[in-house]
């Protein structure tokens, strides 16, 4: 493993921490220090919560949480609690605490799970039924999911195949988000043209947190059989923008001309946090037509 010092950590963190660089620039330092992980990457990350950005703090919540080091805790504890930041800031940093996994949390989760905020309020009510799965099962966090996708997800996938049943699971607005979410990431593992598009059954959903996570499941899969789903909701401009993002992000991954025409259409959109999803979606889209090795690449070009 290659050593990095703190300065070329505190260096790519100025990258991100610097609001004058385009959105594109900041979301490749943020990943890089994602991957780099460590005391300093978690503080420059925490540092840019003071942010004016929606969008980029939704996306520091996600990572800390990614990284899956208690010493995110207080900060991404903060955050949850404060009313000041954008619902889907909190909700990122309510569902950043569940995937951290710590069982000291559940007394902070159930003080929000009945939030005002919805997106908050079921965002720790899947949270905290993670917890209880984990303490249920004595499981650790290296066999929570059976996916090919190197995440930590907010509910481990359904034992279930039938896609007949994880369809009827998933849309059954009687049973539990966590319930609910567990069938959806067992359809996304099947990743079969039946899965998939009972996945884009998913954005009929009530529950706007729920229509995000079927957008996010999509950009994982990188599968152009999502893109008309994904089109449509991005191009839905009565959706919840933190769905549309969602979206955004899925055609930046999936990459097809297809998928940048329609980014492009929205790069101006009149909430900002679609058109940074739109930019930073065009930059991924970018990458993954192009030789780079790596995205999350800052360090090199801060070296460099």
């Amino acid at each position: 493993m290659v050593n990095i010092s703190d300065s070329a950590v505190e260096n790519i963190g100025r990258v991100l921490n610097d609001p004058q660089r385009p959105m594109k620039e900041r979301f490749r330092a943020l990943f890089t220090l994602r991957n780099l992980g460590g005391e300093t990457a978690i503080k420059c990350i925490s540092d840019c919560f003071k942010d004016e950005s929606v969008l980029l703090k939704h996306e520091l919540a996600y990572c800390l949480g990614q990284m899956q080091d208690v010493k995110a805790v207080p900060i991404l504890k903060s955050v949850l609690a404060d009313t000041n930041q954008d619902p889907i800031v909190r909700h990122e940093a309510g569902e950043a605490l569940g995937a951290i996994g710590d069982s000291g949390l559940q007394e902070l989760l159930e003080k929000y799970q009945y939030d005002s905020a919805i997106e908050v309020a079921e965002t720790c009510q899947i949270a905290l039924q993670r917890l209880k799965w984990i303490t249920e099962k004595n499981t650790t966090e290296n066999n929570l999911s059976q996916s090919r996708y190197a995440s930590i997800d907010p509910a481990p996938p359904s034992e279930e195949v039938n896609i007949d049943e994880l369809r009827k699971t998933m849309m059954d607005e009687n049973k539990t988000l966590f319930e609910r979410y567990r069938a959806m990431f067992s359809l996304r593992n099947l990743g079969t043209t039946e899965s998939i598009n009972a996945l884009g059954e998913g954005f009929k959903a009530s529950s706007a947190l729920f229509r995000h996570e079927v957008a996010f499941i999509f950009g994982q899969m990188q599968d152009e059989r999502s893109v008309p789903f994904l089109k449509k909701t991005l191009e839905d401009t009565t959706e919840h923008e933190m769905v549309r993002h969602e979206a955004a992000e899925a055609l930046g991954s999936i990459a097809t001309d297809e998928c940048t025409e329609v980014l492009t259409r929205y790069l101006h959109d009149p909430r900002p946090v679609v058109r940074e999803s739109c930019e930073v979606a065009l930059d991924m889209s970018e990458y993954e037509n192009s030789p780079e090795f790596q995205y999350a690449n800052t360090l090199l070009t801060v070296q460099g």
